[in-house]
């Protein structure tokens, strides 16, 4: 191929994301209907926007993935994964380039996402596209009876939001949720750790005191009134009004399976579950860490 058509092809991708974004605001505005979550992944939209995401991991983000051999090709599995980014989650957009490129478009992908973005024209269609659907039980069930792969982030709003500085740890808040549903189904897990996403701006802080004051959580089903800084406008607040994020180089490391039932015995406790899997996890997101020199440089 050409130089030409090496810039053609993500050009072309990046204009069918937008145009999809486009139509769904459009449908919005007419008061068109919403589709079943898990119906709307569409393969040949992302074999056609691949290319788009292909140059934004390898240029932009300067991504690192190994390990995805370590998923089955096939049949449920539920992946497990530090969150970081606030909501502009760079990590899951490099991660789901990379599942797709390694398995791909036909190979059933599910990602979970907050309620807010389904609530947005535009985003949610670029996302759904690809496979994110509402973090409720009856998704998350339906994914695996399908065979998917579902990938869960545990820490959700509180870890993606924690401090630049924490950059290196693993914050599920003690939520065993995802141990459950692994047990309930039968699946194994297989940890997805990352780094470089909470570098792509400076995050001061997760705000939990301003929210609860706020009754966010009532409201929104938020727990976190964050302030973080970058660009364009320098201070946001919960991302808003808007964030570019910083080029920092993104890592992501697939772990071995983990059968939670061989490993822990027939019957086994939630909070061991929990502990095994998030130590898992920060034994590789620490050595992760000690491997970056600098902050954004990688």
């Amino acid at each position: 191929m050409g130089l030409l058509g090496a810039v053609a092809d993500p050009v072309e991708a990046g204009l069918r994301i937008f145009g999809v974004a486009a139509a769904d605001v459009a449908g919005a505005l007419d008061g068109g209907g919403e589709a079943e979550p898990l119906d709307v992944r569409d393969p040949e939209y992302i074999a056609e926007t691949l290319p788009a995401l292909r140059l934004l991991s390898s240029v932009y983000f300067r991504a690192d993935v190994r390990g995805l051999d370590r998923i089955p090709a096939t049949g449920p599995v539920l992946l497990v994964g530090n969150h970081s980014g606030g909501t502009l989650i760079a990590d899951t957009f490099v991660f789901g380039q990379a599942f797709y490129d390694h398995f791909g478009p036909e190979r059933l992908f599910h990602q979970l996402a907050h309620d807010l973005v389904f609530k947005v024209p535009g985003v949610r269609a670029m996302l759904q596209r690809y496979g994110t659907i509402p973090a409720s039980p009856e998704c998350m069930k339906q994914a695996l009876d399908r065979d998917a792969a579902l990938l869960v982030y545990p820490g959700g709003d509180h870890e993606t939001y924690r401090p630049s500085w924490d950059s290196a740890e693993i914050g599920f808040g003690g939520r065993t949720g995802f141990v459950r549903l692994a047990l309930e189904h039968d699946v194994p897990v297989v940890p997805v750790v990352a780094i470089g996403g909470q570098e792509t701006a400076l995050f001061l802080g997760r705000g939990r005191r301003v929210a609860a004051a706020l009754q966010l959580n009532r409201l929104l089903r938020l727990k976190v009134l964050p302030v973080a800084v970058g660009p364009p406008f320098g201070v946001t607040v919960l991302d808003l009004p808007g964030r570019i994020p910083l080029p920092s180089k993104i890592t992501i490391r697939v772990l071995d399976p983990i059968d939670l039932r061989e490993r822990l015995g027939a019957d086994p406790d939630p909070e061991e579950g929990y502990r095994l899997v998030t130590a898992t996890m920060q034994r590789s997101l620490t050595a992760l860490g000690r491997d970056r020199r600098f902050p954004v440089v990688g």
